[in-house]
């Protein structure tokens, strides 16, 4: 890794706000991603009520309330700062580099900046350590979701899992497309040393597969691990990208 580069590299940074953030290339300019905000609530709780979003996603509950989103808000908000002061005080610590490995993207909320410069919040893509999905054994499962969690970030060995929503209204566009394909050469490549990252998508979910495929993952087939989801069953699809 090159020296004198800002451990935030190569995150731009709002001049106005001091926010980090990473812009999508052409033809999607108008797009950026973000950490998460304090006053994300209301329009997070607008897209996780939305049925073409929650219906392809595991985590939500339905109806999603007001308290469920400032609990969603205060935890991903958490997790972001402690990565960016992570890197802060890793500036102070190696001012001539070299950049230091994290454990997750920062920068996750995708927000379409308007004329006049506001945004609005549109989609989420987030990294975390592999859930093992595909491993049918329980006990199995287990074993090696621990082996993986204690595994130091930047170890090339971790697998890695990225999850992702879009709002129906900027589906076809080719924003998400873009968006997992810059945060992973741009970030999770030379920030987390990641060299295998995983995809679990529910079975019919066509277009998020080929979100993926287009970003060369590999459809390695659906199983089913016995997972249900707000009472119904769920069978997966493991898409796979490795270096």
């Amino acid at each position: 890794m090159t020296s004198r580069q800002s451990q935030l590299h190569p995150l731009e940074v709002n001049p106005q706000t001091g926010e980090p953030f990473l812009r999508l290339p052409a033809p999607h300019q108008n797009i950026i991603i973000t950490p998460p905000r304090k006053g994300d609530q209301l329009v997070n709780m607008q897209h996780m009520n939305d049925p073409a979003i929650y219906k392809w996603i595991e985590g939500p509950p339905v109806p999603y309330l007001p308290e469920d989103a400032d609990s969603w808000i205060q935890l991903v908000t958490q997790q972001s700062d402690a990565i960016l002061e992570y890197l802060r005080k890793s500036e102070e610590e190696f001012p001539n580099g070299p950049l230091q490995f994290v454990d997750a993207s920062p920068v996750r909320y995708i927000r379409e900046v308007k004329e006049g410069g506001t945004d609005v919040l549109i989609g989420d893509v987030q990294f975390r350590r592999g859930p093992f999905e595909e491993v049918l054994d329980e006990a199995e499962r287990k074993r090696m979701q621990k082996e993986n969690a204690c595994k130091p970030a930047g170890d090339p060995t971790i697998q890695y899992a990225v999850g992702d929503w879009l709002s129906a209204s900027h589906h076809g566009r080719g924003i998400m497309t873009s968006a997992i394909g810059l945060l992973i050469s741009a970030w999770a490549i030379p920030r987390m040393g990641a060299r295998h990252v995983v995809a679990h998508t529910f079975a019919g979910n066509i277009g998020s597969n080929r979100v993926f495929e287009k970003n060369g993952f590999v459809n390695m087939g659906s199983f089913d691990n016995g997972k249900v989801v707000r009472g119904e069953k769920k069978i997966l699809t493991l898409l796979e990208w490795k270096v």
